[in-house]
């Protein structure tokens, strides 16, 4: 497929602007995407494969450009080659590295993994972007054909404009909605003083989680949620005694945009909500924590809701003195507004990718997928989750040498009756 010209260099899209504006050298600002296949990954093949692919999608074969007054996407000219497993997962990408390509491809035994630098998409897009690599792997090693659907694009389809677009400043609300929000009890830990990311997997049945949150009529990642928020208090009170020292316990949700607005952009859309519970009113149940949480994902989950969020973020890009003020200028203001309103409002992320779900053709290929949010600015502990084939899987992430979080987290699953599988890259 031939690159179109003006595809050869984009603007970054509103959510996408604080990530190389806000760097620092402790904050990767990746999340990666694995498949792990029934055999050996075919490296030769899968190049072979990367090298079709990355001309579908413009918008994530690119560079990280610095500008005048922005950063920008420049398309890149070739697949970067395809990489060795580090020693763990989504090892520090300089900004040097992303100046030259904004993601990496890492193959391991059956496992083939796709690292994004969150400036250029989000999981959504990130997925996508992985079932259309596999379905060119599968298709030029086993000759199987592979449709377009399910996630899997048309390699021979040029990018349509939806797909390319900034879908925040089409569907911002005319009213933008405070930022401000309560400062959150923050986990702590002992550093990893080599950098080293530690990952705690529990995987479990889907359908017995599906139907015990539905025992509580809410969804899964109102559960899941619940869980996270009763097991940080668990922790709290041993931390913090004293109720009236005590901060609130908040969880930041990641919420998908598309199907709310209607979108098809393979570009960062989503925002997040942050439920949560002040423990100096009290002690809570786990069945007050979870009806609380549902009532305020109700309340906040909504196109009105999130489109006045997204008013807040758009108007600041619409100013003119922030479009004329120089990109320098910006990164400090940009650096003053995350810290002021970022991860201090959570004590940890919890992103639910959902059920991954992939034409049938492929599925005797595939074994399992894995979704793994990368280390956050402030926070010490990130969580992520992904459903396949019936299997769910729980992914901790954490910066520190404890893994407090991850045990009360599991503990209090298997106490509620779910059995649980875990593993872990503990050295």
């Amino acid at each position: 497929m031939e690159k179109e010209k003006q595809l050869r260099w984009m603007r970054l899209d509103n959510a996408a602007k604080i990530y190389p504006a806000a760097r620092r050298r402790s904050w990767n600002c990746l999340f990666r995407h694995s498949a792990t296949l029934n055999e050996e990954v075919d490296v030769s093949v899968m190049q072979n494969a990367l090298e079709v692919t990355v001309k579908r999608f413009p918008s994530i074969a690119v560079r990280i450009k610095r500008g005048v007054f922005w950063y920008y996407l420049e398309e890149i000219e070739k697949a970067p080659h395809i990489q060795k497993e580090f020693s763990y997962p989504m090892a520090r990408m300089s900004f040097r590295d992303i100046g030259k390509c904004a993601f990496r491809v890492v193959c391991y035994k059956k496992r083939v993994a796709v690292e994004f630098y969150h400036a250029i998409t989000d999981g959504s897009g990130g997925l996508c972007f992985l079932k259309t690599l596999l379905a060119e792997y599968l298709t030029q090693k086993y000759g199987i054909s592979v449709p377009a659907e399910k996630g899997v694009l048309d390699i021979n389809q040029k990018p349509s404009k939806a797909e390319l677009e900034d879908s925040f400043l089409k569907n911002d609300g005319p009213v933008a909605l405070s930022r401000k929000e309560a400062t959150a009890y923050r986990l702590r830990g002992t550093l990893e003083n080599d950098g080293y990311l530690n990952l705690v997997t529990g995987i479990l049945d889907a359908e017995k989680l599906h139907k015990m949150s539905k025992q509580y009529n809410v969804s899964i990642t109102t559960f899941l949620t619940a869980v996270m928020i009763y097991s940080i208090i668990n922790i709290q009170n041993r931390t913090t005694p004293n109720k009236k020292r005590q901060k609130p316990v908040k969880v930041l949700v990641p919420v998908n945009l598309r199907k709310i607005f209607g979108s098809e952009t393979l570009r960062n859309f989503a925002l997040y909500v942050t439920p949560g519970i002040n423990p100096r009113l009290g002690d809570y149940t786990f069945e007050e924590i979870i009806t609380l949480v549902h009532h305020q994902m109700g309340y906040e989950v909504n196109a009105k809701n999130l489109a006045a969020k997204m008013a807040a973020n758009v108007g600041a890009e619409r100013t003119f003195i922030l479009k004329i003020m120089p990109l320098f200028i910006k990164n400090i203001a940009m650096k003053v507004v995350f810290n002021l309103f970022g991860e201090r409002k959570s004590s940890i992320t919890i992103s639910n990718l959902g059920v991954v779900d992939i034409p049938e053709v492929m599925k005797p290929f595939i074994e399992r997928f894995d979704f793994i949010l990368g280390e956050q600015a402030i926070c010490t502990n990130a969580c992520s989750v992904t459903t396949y084939n019936g299997k769910m899987n729980i992914t901790f992430l954490r910066t520190v040498r404890e893994s407090e979080v991850e045990r009360e987290f599991f503990c209090f699953l298997r106490k509620l009756g779910l059995e649980i599988k875990v593993e872990s890259n503990k050295r």
